[in-house]
């Protein structure tokens, strides 16, 4: 485990299970520092008691290396602990900035995508206004409002009326044709083949121009 405030590769690496692991270590200096405590409760003197009598003299009543042992020992153990408190709240930090950037990262991405195929698509020259169910443009996924960019060899840029897609759609009778179209702001692309079916036409749905 490592932390570090300069570098976010290392940060990085932190983890909840280090964290826990902290703790417990916290958890175990507190247990030694209360034991040290009930040490000097029972000596009679706690943490700051004097150690001489009255009259200056080393106090007969007491045991001064264990007093002195405990005093010692819980003195370091607070500075650990101190040190560890700051481990802790440190690692904290990073685990919960590393959390947000990440969800700042997955929003950012999350909007990009759209973002990127909306520029990039090319604006409908057509939509889609009824689709017959069992026809050719059902089977092939076609649906009602979607907005036409691309019907085989016809596209936005040479688009100019409708006899453009019923002359693709003659010449192409039992051959699979590409059609692309926008669907709630998203590019679908489909293989749409012009035959006979039970219906009337090759494909079974009615197609009106945009108005550009």
């Amino acid at each position: 485990m490592k932390m570090t405030g300069e570098d976010g590769a290392e940060g990085s690496e932190i983890t909840m299970d280090d964290v826990k692991n902290l703790i417990k270590k916290k958890d175990e200096i507190e247990e030694q520092i209360k034991a040290y405590r009930d040490v000097l409760e029972d000596q009679g003197v706690g943490v700051e008691g004097p150690l001489v009598d009255a009259e200056g003299y080393p106090r007969a009543d007491v045991n001064l290396y264990m007093i002195r042992d405990a005093r010692h020992s819980i003195s370091c153990l607070q500075n650990d602990h101190k040190a560890i408190m700051a481990q802790i709240e440190e690692a904290l930090h990073m685990l919960h900035a590393r959390e947000k950037a990440k969800k700042e990262r997955d929003e950012a991405a999350s909007q990009e995508e759209p973002m990127e195929q909306q520029v990039t698509l090319r604006p409908p020259f057509a939509r889609v206004d009824a689709v017959t169910v069992g026809s050719p443009a059902s089977g092939a996924g076609l649906k009602v409002g979607d907005e036409v960019i691309e019907f085989g060899s016809v596209n936005t840029s040479n688009f100019q009326n409708l006899q453009n897609i019923a002359a693709v759609v003659q010449h192409s009778e039992g051959k699979p044709l590409r059609v692309a179209v926008i669907r709630s702001g998203q590019k679908v692309q489909m293989s749409l083949t012009p035959q006979r079916w039970s219906g009337r036409g090759l494909l079974g749905c009615n197609i009106v121009p945009v108005q550009r």
